[in-house]
């Protein structure tokens, strides 16, 4: 079976004898599959009414376990963005009612950000729905060959997670 992927590859080899384009054949498709499961995740956090942004904060805070609380600062390091967009972020989910700020009792200048029962049954249903786009993108593939592509990619993403700073 051919894809987009071969038939880019082929036009370089074609054009471009001179250079190895073999980290397209890999690479490209990745982009490719990372594109569709981008459009994926928009219509499952849409169907919950959720922007893939609230679906991270919310998930975040779901995964931590009960209370289902973190600090603006271990949301930042979960979420990767800025103060000021966590922030932001947090004040709009607050408005929803998803979220409540509380102060931290173990800081009295700092504050918790907890998930409220609407906060934590919307993160369940987007979770859900979420999953159920991607078992379908994976449906090609065996049980067997899903375990040994997450298997590979983590072999590349590992030494980017773990870079210090």
């Amino acid at each position: 079976m051919e894809d987009e992927v071969d038939r880019l590859v082929a036009a370089w080899r074609r054009e471009r004898p001179d250079l190895d384009v073999e980290p397209l054949e890999v690479l490209s498709r990745v982009s490719r599959l990372a594109r569709h499961l981008d459009r994926a995740r928009r219509i499952a956090f849409s169907e919950h009414g959720l922007e893939p942004w609230e679906f991270d904060v919310l998930t975040s805070l779901r995964r931590a376990g009960a209370p289902y609380q973190l600090s603006p600062g271990q949301l930042l390091t979960q979420t990767l963005v800025t103060s000021g967009t966590m922030t932001n972020r947090i004040d709009r989910l607050a408005k929803k009612g998803l979220v409540e700020r509380l102060p931290d009792p173990s800081d009295r200048r700092g504050v918790l950000v907890r998930l409220t029962l609407e906060g934590r049954e919307a993160a369940d249903q987007a979770l859900a729905g979420l999953l159920a786009q991607e078992r379908a993108i994976l449906a090609q593939l065996s049980r067997s060959q899903r375990g040994d592509l997450a298997a590979l990619l983590r072999q590349l993403t590992a030494p980017f997670d773990n870079i210090p700073g």
